[in-house]
């Protein structure tokens, strides 16, 4: 006895295929999700940005040590005054170029991304901030070897146990520093 299994034959009336309401349930779902996960994926990006000043700061710091290291002083700018922001002319006294800023031997002492800098210097990438807006580190040296510095960020104050310090405004706090104060 041979038994033979056949599919059942297809009811001339039903039709294989979604209907119009799974079909929109199944995009709102989607559309819902993701709604929920826009904000965490801007957050991510934020962070990443905030993560990526605060290291170009850490850089900066560690090329102005450098120099310390080797010239036994800090870079000046032509009017032999200590940098205070990082502009063109600090660009140039940390490069090959800089013999005019005390770099006499023209050690490059650091290297910079490109989206870091433009004809103001060493900057903010684009997008860290609203807009196009984009701003100069901040440097603060401690010349009197107190083992702090004070450093002033929108109308707060942060003591920072370094000896040099850099630093961006927080693009969403304007009290609170990017960069080099742990």
């Amino acid at each position: 006895m041979c038994i033979s299994i056949l599919p059942k034959p297809a009811h001339p009336k039903q039709k294989n295929g979604f209907t119009l309401v799974e079909i929109l349930v199944v995009v709102s779902i989607i559309g819902l999700l993701l709604g929920l996960s826009f904000p965490a994926v801007t957050g991510a990006i934020q962070t990443g940005k905030k993560t990526e000043v605060a290291a170009v700061a850490e850089s900066i710091k560690t090329a102005i040590s450098a120099f310390y290291a080797e010239y036994s002083s800090y870079p000046t700018n032509t009017s032999g005054q200590i940098f205070t922001n990082t502009d063109a002319n600090f660009l140039t006294a940390l490069g090959t170029n800089g013999t005019n800023f005390g770099n006499s031997r023209g050690i490059s002492f650091l290297e910079i991304p490109i989206k870091f800098t433009n004809q103001n210097g060493i900057v903010t990438p684009k997008g860290f901030y609203a807009g196009n807006r984009q701003s100069n580190f901040m440097i603060s040296i401690d010349l009197q070897q107190a083992g702090t510095v004070t450093n002033r960020v929108g109308s707060s104050n942060y003591v920072v146990p370094a000896s040099i310090s850099v630093w961006v405004t927080d693009p969403k706090n304007p009290n609170k520093p990017v960069g080099t104060f742990r």
